[in-house]
């Protein structure tokens, strides 16, 4: 039996996506100001609040 409103499988798969796409642009953006301390944890978040729009909107768009 089927559920109506099970979430998309692959919906989840963005949010790793994006934090390790932040982490790879923070450490980037630090190693070149030589300020990681500050870049990768912005990265990190920067990365988490992209992998949960992009989830929503696939979420959303399967309705």
């Amino acid at each position: 039996m089927k559920k109506d409103n099970k979430k998309d499988e692959n919906s989840e798969n963005w949010i790793p996506i994006g934090m390790c796409l932040g982490i790879s642009i923070g450490t980037s953006i630090g190693a070149a100001t030589g300020d990681m301390g500050m870049w990768i944890p912005l990265g990190i978040s920067l990365g988490l609040c992209f992998g949960v729009l992009v989830s929503k909107k696939n979420t959303d768009s399967k309705k």
